[in-house]
């Protein structure tokens, strides 16, 4: 049921559809702008929480009405019944993507439960990009990074998960046991862009290259000099990677 869902999805994507721009900005105005600087080069956006807080699920209602994708990045964790009774909630706005810390199996079920019958795709968060071995040996985490990925994607698959956010870094090990997921990976810096915050990146071609199917792209777009511009040169890449 998972594998033919996202094989519908991917097999009608173009290569800018595959392009997620995080609005991380303050404010819906400010993400008004953004989008309309953009244009048509866009199809699918991320409303994190900062928005989210602002006025996001508004922001996101115009956004589905208009024609877009959403891509609501709540990283939801929770007990069980806040987890299902929210992500029911953001089903019936129509977003395409919802994202669960993808901790354990009661989290993951209760997504599943609230997302219903529902077209929402739900993505287990693995490894958050701005981790390091050291985060993790701080928490009281023992394993590496790829291995806690690969962890939790398999709690993602067997609860019946369409896919995972991961970094690139982990993209193939996923793809060659988990094939039947969709891998969204944030933390993609084009060549020579500052990686800021993030500690496990990845140019945008060898992210496809490694088996993402989706990228999420923040600052190297929306700080760019010409956002549009800056897009475009990543769906350029995209398509010269899937070729």
């Amino acid at each position: 049921m998972v594998k033919a869902r996202n094989q519908t999805l991917l097999d009608s994507l173009q290569p800018k559809d595959r392009l997620i721009i995080a609005l991380d900005v303050p404010t819906p105005d400010d993400a008004q702008s953004l989008i309309h600087t953009l244009g048509d080069a866009v199809s699918i956006y991320k409303i994190g929480l900062e928005l989210l807080l602002a006025g996001g699920t508004g922001l996101a209602e115009e956004l589905i009405g208009a024609g877009k994708q959403v891509f609501i990045d709540a990283k939801l964790l929770d007990i069980g019944n806040t987890v299902e009774r929210a992500a029911a909630n953001i089903a019936k706005l129509g977003a395409t993507f919802l994202t669960i810390h993808g901790t354990d199996r009661k989290t993951l079920d209760a997504a599943v439960r609230g997302r219903g019958t529902s077209d929402l795709k739900l993505l287990a968060i693995t490894v958050l990009t701005n981790l390091s071995q050291s985060d993790l040996t701080e928490q009281g985490i023992g394993m590496t990074p790829e291995d806690l990925v690969l962890r939790r994607a398999k709690l993602a698959a067997d609860a019946g998960f369409d896919g995972v956010v991961a970094s690139a870094r982990e993209a193939q090990n996923i793809r060659a046991q988990f094939p039947d997921l969709i891998i969204t990976t944030p933390g993609i810096r084009p060549a020579g862009a500052d990686a800021g915050d993030q500690a496990r990146t990845m140019t945008p071609g060898r992210a496809i290259a490694a088996g993402a199917d989706f990228l999420v792209v923040g600052r190297p777009v929306t700080r760019a000099p010409d956002p549009r511009h800056a897009a475009k040169a990543i769906i350029a890449e995209i398509a010269d990677a899937l070729q």
